[in-house]
């Protein structure tokens, strides 16, 4: 069985890497709180914005999708879901809610776990939501011509509950020790539960609900603000490819957490610079909205694109955003490069 070693194994992983990154990350929570009380107000956008992306965003990555429109009418409860995609969308957006709303009293034990993946499946008829999984399940990988190959096989499911009791067992006694930094113990959770893999589905979606959950916990409030979620998507490839290299070796008590704690580290660093940087055009809100879109366009180095200024000021419209890059275009203030979704706009 394997061995889950929370307070020898993170004094392995303080490598002068990790822990510039580590110092990174205090800084930005150190200014966090400041930002907060300066824009409250401001923030409800951000908040609510990040909530359709990461719903958006968790379920995308697992091949589940919707219309933007319709995302947008899931998350705001203004339509019901119409299918299975739909209905696993609503799900996920429960069991954000739950996290956003009352993480500070959600402790990650397995009872607690199970009843969050039961509300991810709230809204599917006849899933198995809120049971471990009843066979064993394979990790598998793609190729580029179809065929699929076993990247790593999970815990077998008749050891899956035990596994899951000592997994949240021993993690819950180190963060209560409080003996090693909680952003080293939050990835080599996450990725013990990944290599558990207790569902039979939903697996990926309840990893990234749980990471939120966690960082919150430990104060790491980012993610109500800046989807870490769409920061995953972006950055799919190299997610997996960290997942990969920190699971070789792992039912053998062998394998290295860094490769998915640095990914994750950079993942967080990537939040809070978006976040201040957004915080930054709240400020900017005395300008006109083409005026801080301008600025927007000022401040990127190269191309830059219409979805990258909607991210960055997404209480501003989509008919605003194109209006003014077409008066933008007409002035000769930018030209457009590349085409379809390629599309991006550059400073002349």
């Amino acid at each position: 069985m394997r061995v889950f070693d929370y307070i020898k194994e993170p004094e392995k992983l303080l490598t002068p890497e990790i822990v510039q990154m580590l110092t990174s990350i205090h800084e930005h929570k150190g200014k966090q709180e400041l930002f907060l009380e300066a824009n409250i107000d401001e923030l409800k956008t951000l908040l609510e914005v990040a909530l359709i992306q990461s719903t958006g965003a968790s379920n995308r990555i697992e091949g589940i999708y919707t219309t933007d429109k319709r995302l947008e009418e899931l998350v705001s409860q203004k339509a019901e879901p119409r299918n299975r995609s739909e209905q696993e969308i609503a799900g996920y957006r429960e069991v954000l809610s739950t996290v956003h709303e009352s993480y500070e009293y959600i402790v990650p034990r397995p009872n607690i776990i199970l009843q969050l993946h039961r509300d991810l499946y709230s809204y599917s008829q006849g899933a198995a939501g809120g049971t471990y999984k009843n066979s064993d399940n394979v990790i598998a990988k793609t190729d580029v011509e179809g065929h699929q190959k076993a990247r790593f096989i999970p815990i077998p499911a008749f050891q899956t509950p035990e596994a899951m009791d000592e997994l949240c067992k021993q993690f819950l006694e180190a963060w209560e020790a409080d003996r090693m930094d909680k952003l080293l113990l939050i990835p080599m959770f996450i990725l013990d539960f990944l290599c558990i893999h207790p569902f039979n589905d939903g697996n990926g979606r309840m990893s990234r609900l749980l990471t939120l959950l966690l960082f919150y916990k430990a104060g790491y409030i980012v993610g109500k603000y800046v989807s870490m979620e769409m920061l995953i998507e972006k950055t799919k490839e190299t997610y997996y490819e960290a997942l990969q290299a920190s699971s070789m070796g792992w039912h053998e008590n062998e394998n290295s957490y860094a490769p998915f704690l640095k990914y994750y580290l950079g993942i967080m660093i990537k939040a809070y610079n978006e976040f201040e940087s957004r915080v930054e055009h709240l400020k900017n809100r005395s300008l006109s909205k083409p005026d801080r879109i301008k600025a927007i366009i000022d401040q990127k180095v190269g191309k830059i694109t219409k979805k990258e200024i909607m991210d960055a000021c997404p209480d501003i419209s989509k008919t605003t955003v194109e209006r003014t890059l077409t008066e933008l275009l007409k002035t000769g203030y930018i030209a457009k490069v590349g085409s379809g979704p390629a599309t991006g706009y550059v400073r002349i």
